[in-house]
């Protein structure tokens, strides 16, 4: 089976890619980070016999993605499973105070990206009616926290466009899956801050969810029998019930 992952460079979609070797899945493997995804690609060859490919692809480029999948469009055609995992904050603040650029790269590439790779896919995944798209939310998408209004509405976005997806391919045989974690120890953080140390300070003293807590719920869901479909899922850490629910 062939497993297509988006931000598999590094967090849940380097964790999915060791995650999905694993159970024995050859591999596309698409990031920003060329250097990243050879390393990873390198370190589960080491381990599994699986074929991997990677590219160095932004998503928030409907241009390149288009010649990306003209180009291989024998490989992508095979394609069973789509994890749309990439996405990213940047910055933590009220929207009097927020950078529209900022704004742009949220939405381009948490909403715009996943729907111009989502749009590539369906058409042969409705045609051999086989296949499974899982969308990486977040809880951000169901609950809005403060200072992150536009990072929330990105997920809000992703939300709707997994229900209405679902109902888009009602009677294809497609299935479509929505996860949506709590706080997960990735370089999420750092991005957001542009700092590492403030991105460790996050889960300083906290036991937040693997990447690989992650990776394995989503194996999970794609495991299943072909007429049952995990909807959606909400994964908090046990110490985080809530958006604002976190121990000092």
């Amino acid at each position: 089976m062939l497993t297509f992952i988006t931000g598999a460079s590094s967090g849940i979609g380097a964790a999915c890619a060791q995650a999905f070797a694993a159970a024995g899945h050859d591999l596309i493997l698409i990031a920003r980070r060329i250097d990243r995804l050879t390393e990873i690609q390198q370190k589960i060859q080491l381990k599994h016999e699986v074929s991997i490919h990677t590219f160095c692809l932004d998503i928030r480029n409907k241009i390149k993605i288009e010649e990306l999948f003209r180009k291989h469009n024998e490989l992508f055609e095979n394609v069973e499973i789509l994890i749309n995992n990439a996405g990213l904050a940047i910055g933590l603040s009220p929207i009097q105070e927020g950078k529209p650029e900022n704004w742009d790269t949220v939405i381009d590439t948490n909403i715009k990206g996943l729907l111009y790779v989502t749009r590539n896919f369906l058409p042969q995944m409705i045609s051999h009616r086989r296949g499974h798209i899982v969308n990486v939310g977040s809880v951000a998408g169901h609950w809005v926290y403060e200072k992150g209004a536009v990072y929330c509405a990105s997920k809000y976005a992703v939300r709707a466009i997994t229900e209405g997806l679902r109902l888009d391919v009602k009677g294809t045989g497609v299935r479509i899956t929505e996860i949506s974690p709590g706080m997960v120890e990735t370089e999420f953080s750092e991005v957001r801050f542009g700092n590492k140390e403030w991105g460790d300070e996050v889960y300083r003293g906290r036991k937040p969810l693997a990447a690989s807590d992650i990776a394995e719920t989503i194996l999970w869901c794609t495991q299943r029998p072909a007429h049952v479909n995990i909807q959606e899922l909400i994964i908090y850490p046990t110490e985080q019930a809530g958006v604002h629910s976190l121990p000092k």
